[in-house]
Order: C-alpha cells, then sequence, then structure tokens
C-alpha cells in the first residue's frame, strides 16, 4: 500500500473508531438512563444520531493532523494531474 492511500485510509479509520467509541458510551448511558433513550423502537437510531453530534466536534479537534496530512496528499495529486493535463495539451497542439 502506498503512502498516498494510507493517510485517507488512516483518518478514516480513526475518524470511524472514534464514532464507534462515541457509539458505545453513549449506548452506556442511555442503558443506564443517565441520557434519555429514544422513542419506541427508535432507539438505536437516537445513540447513532447522538453519537454522531459527539463525534464529530471531537474528530475535528483530535484528528486535524491526519486530516492535514491527507490534505496535503490530495492537493499534491490534484497538482500532479493538472500539470500532466496541461503537458498534454501543449503536446496536442
Amino acid at each position: 500500500m502506498n503512502a498516498k492511500s494510507s493517510a485517507a485510509l488512516k483518518y478514516t479509520g480513526m475518524r470511524l473508531g472514534l464514532f464507534v467509541a462515541c457509539f458505545a458510551v453513549v449506548a452506556v448511558l442511555v442503558h443506564f438512563g443517565i441520557l434519555p433513550a429514544g422513542l419506541g423502537e427508535s432507539n438505536f437510531v437516537w445513540v447513532a444520531l447522538l453519537a454522531v453530534v459527539i463525534s464529530a466536534p471531537l474528530s475535528f479537534v483530535l484528528l486535524r493532523k491526519q486530516r492535514d496530512a491527507m490534505s496535503e496528499q490530495i492537493v499534491s495529486k490534484i497538482d500532479r494531474t493538472k500539470r500532466r493535463l496541461d503537458s498534454s495539451r501543449t503536446q496536442e497542439d
């Protein structure tokens, strides 16, 4: 596996792990009545929504380094693609 995809995979994996951890914590808190449960059969959806709301700002703060590394790789790939397109345009003329 090359370094280009590893930053994106690492960030995505860490983001998913953070969501799963938040989901587990929220599920435990709902189970013990610390947080309110969802209405009827919507408890799973309620826990998932709370986990998303909690994990999003946490990932913004905690995963800044991984997000910046992924962004740098994406920008460099776009720059290489633009250079290749420009060079192929000049060769056709």
